[in-house]
């Protein structure tokens, strides 16, 4: 039978609030926020974060102007700038911190597990949680990729294979037990990814159906497992 990790009891694990995030990143990069006082900083990269993002879903960060993130902020211009120089800087600082956390988090959940079935379901639902804790991040992630500099780009790619990795390796190790039968772990890694990616991209398709992020996670374990379990 199937230990299932519970939504409630993820958050109640991952503190993930977007002040917890901001709160991270002030303290990250004390040297080049002008605002010295952390509940003031934590408080205005609150609304910027949520600014960013909103804006960004409607209408892409690259259209974005400082002006109407100004505005969606209800923050002054010369205030934006005690925060960051340029649309750049911002969004190398919104993709940095939400990289570090997936992979803290994503790292944790699986730490000390050893059976590779275990491993498994529990890295499919803490994904999963974790991108239904933080949607707005993940889609404007993948959605922003393709307007990145290179060197940001090549982070974002490193960052997606670092959970096919993950997985890729877990699936191995199954397969070294006798657990999973002889797949293409690449391939299967590669899979499980887009569609863990499809619960956050298409998040109103599964709303519209009352699918839960739980009933998602219950699924797509069943699905994997019936592919891969040897007999």
């Amino acid at each position: 039978m199937r230990a299932d990790l519970k939504f409630e009891t993820f958050k109640g694990i991952v503190s993930l609030s977007l002040e917890d995030l901001c709160r991270e990143l002030f303290i990250g990069n004390r040297e080049s926020i002008k605002i010295k006082k952390e509940t003031v900083a934590v408080k205005n990269l609150v609304k910027i974060f949520n600014a960013a993002l909103t804006l960004s879903n409607q209408k892409g960060f690259k259209t974005m102007s400082l002006r109407d993130l100004s505005a969606q902020a209800g923050l002054s211009m010369g205030a934006l700038y005690t925060y960051f120089t340029s649309k750049d800087v911002l969004l190398h600082m919104i993709q940095r911190q939400g990289r570090m956390v997936v992979k803290r988090v994503l790292q944790g959940q699986i730490e000390g597990v050893d059976d590779p079935r275990t491993k498994l379901r529990r890295m499919i639902q803490a994904h999963l949680y974790l991108s239904e804790v933080m949607q707005p991040w993940f889609y404007f992630s993948y959605m922003e990729t393709k307007n990145l500099g290179a060197e940001e780009h090549k982070k974002a790619i490193k960052a997606e294979l670092f959970t096919e990795k993950i997985f890729i390796d877990i699936l191995k190790k199954g397969q070294g037990k006798g657990i999973f039968r002889p797949v293409e772990t690449q391939l299967a890694g590669a899979a499980l990814k887009a569609m863990l990616q499809d619960w956050y991209l298409k998040r109103w398709k599964y709303s519209r159906r009352h699918i839960s992020v739980e009933k998602y996670a219950g699924f797509l374990i069943d699905l994997v497992e019936s592919y891969l379990l040897a007999q």
